[in-house]
């Protein structure tokens, strides 16, 4: 999970509990550093987290270090193959679309409920104004995470906890998707973004669900992918695209 709620021991929250709460086990302390290197980008989406080299980085044993990448497994950050070990989760174009698709199922539904139940949307507020407290140049993990709250209290307003522990399973990776779209995103752009979003939300009704599912599409699942393809033309030794703001 991301660095917004406590969660069980078992979940991905365990390698990123509350701020300013440090892990409570070396594996949950080597899974949250792992976790900033792939949220800056340190390490690349498909890179191996191969055993031996961690363990000499940490200073700790095999079976720490497998207990970390499990971490990281639960959280969606890697992926772990019989016969070749862990790495980072590739992106695909298959699981782009699955998690957004489920993302926008549990944002919209949770924005529905919350309208119904008239629920106050100062938390949403709250956290756009911390967004926009962020300056350009943050490191850029700091920068999604901040973003992330915004979403997660979105869901939060809906004041369902099944809807909120579904959505906690799938936050870390969606921060890993929006590693990748750092080329194209400053704090300044992504505070007027949602400055924008949470004016709209604050109006209701149909106006809200339409500003919340532009969103999702546009700064969300079309921004990741505009990257995703821009990088595979970079691999390829192809000029990039325009970029997906115009």
């Amino acid at each position: 999970m991301t660095a917004l709620s406590a969660a069980p021991p078992s979940t991905a929250a365990a390698c990123s509990p509350l701020p300013g709460s440090p892990p409570q086990s070396t594996p949950q302390r080597i899974a949250a550093a792992l976790r900033d290197d792939v949220l800056e980008g340190v390490l690349l989406p498909g890179s191996r987290l191969r055993e031996e080299s961690l363990c000499r980085r940490f200073g700790t044993g095999r079976h720490t270090i497998r207990a970390a990448l499990h971490l990281l497994v639960v959280a969606g950050l890697a992926v772990h193959e019989r016969h070749r070990g862990a790495s980072v989760r590739p992106l695909t174009r298959e699981r782009l679309d699955e998690t957004f698709r489920f993302r926008a199922v549990i944002e919209l539904g949770s924005l529905r409920l919350a309208q119904t139940r008239g629920a106050d949307l100062a938390p949403v507020e709250d956290a756009v104004a911390e967004l926009e407290s962020l300056p350009d140049g943050i490191p850029w993990r700091r920068l999604i995470e901040a973003h992330g709250r915004i979403h997660h209290e979105i869901v939060a307003a809906a004041g369902n906890d099944r809807l909120l522990e579904a959505y906690r399973g799938c936050e870390d990776e969606l921060l890993l998707l929006f590693a990748v779209i750092r080329p194209d995103f400053s704090a300044t752009l992504l505070a007027r973004l949602h400055r924008d979003l949470v004016d709209r939300l604050q109006v209701g009704g149909e106006i809200a669900v339409r500003a919340l599912s532009d969103d999702l599409e546009l700064s969300g699942r079309a921004a990741v992918l505009h990257a995703m393809e821009r990088r595979e033309r970079e691999l390829a030794g192809a000029p990039p695209p325009r970029s997906a703001l115009g």
